[in-house]
């Protein structure tokens, strides 16, 4: 056998362990949300609206967070104020390495939008994406240069099936904020939207 060959056979049961353990961690992510989103396949009480007056500030960039806040605020009839990058984000094959690099050195991408005025809102949502197990880049790059001081803010996450430290690094970030309990949402199929939407219902009538 040539060294050649010896390598391509190397390869391929690489290739084929990595399918494997892929498809294994898929698996599991199913029956995870399988089972979290069970209790919530029934019909949910509706919003009891105590929230008072209400903004949802978010990041998206796959629109799955997007979609999370659009429901937040048709919910509570609240204001949406979604965060622009002055640089589009794009999701290129060294997408994960660019993110990496700018979490080590703790250089975020720019803010584009205009800083919303919070001062007549009484709660306010804040979402986004988890990037690396932690809060996406452009939402610590908003958090590093806002002031949530004396205003109720209640996170909320977006990600494949790990909110890793997203809600402490949050926390640590949103400074003299009142917070609130937060909630994580695992990316899933259309299939869930009903029971994505008494979940948001039993998380609103909770904090």
């Amino acid at each position: 056998m040539t060294m050649m060959k010896l390598f391509l056979i190397i390869i391929g049961v690489l290739i084929i362990v990595s399918g494997a353990i892929g498809a294994l961690h898929m698996y599991r992510v199913s029956v995870r949300n399988r089972t979290e989103m069970a209790p919530y396949t029934v019909a949910s009480t509706a919003y009891d609206g105590h929230l008072g007056k209400v903004l949802v500030i978010y990041y998206s960039l796959t629109e799955h967070t997007a979609a999370i806040a659009q429901e937040i605020a048709r919910q509570t009839q609240g204001d949406l104020f979604r965060i622009q990058t002055q640089k589009t984000i794009n999701r290129y094959p060294w997408f994960y390495l660019t993110l990496k690099r700018q979490l080590d050195m703790k250089n975020y991408p720019t803010i584009a939008t205009e800083f919303p005025d919070i001062s007549t809102y009484d709660t306010i949502f804040v979402g986004a994406p988890v990037w690396w197990y932690t809060v996406a880049t452009p939402m610590l790059s908003f958090l590093n240069q806002f002031d949530f001081k004396g205003k109720t803010i209640v996170p909320f996450s977006t990600q494949g099936s790990n909110a890793g430290t997203f809600f402490a690094d949050f926390e640590r970030k949103a400074r003299q904020a009142n917070l609130k309990q937060g909630a994580s949402f695992n990316n899933m199929g259309s299939e869930y939207d009903g029971a994505v939407r008494n979940k948001i219902t039993h998380w609103l009538n909770q904090i």
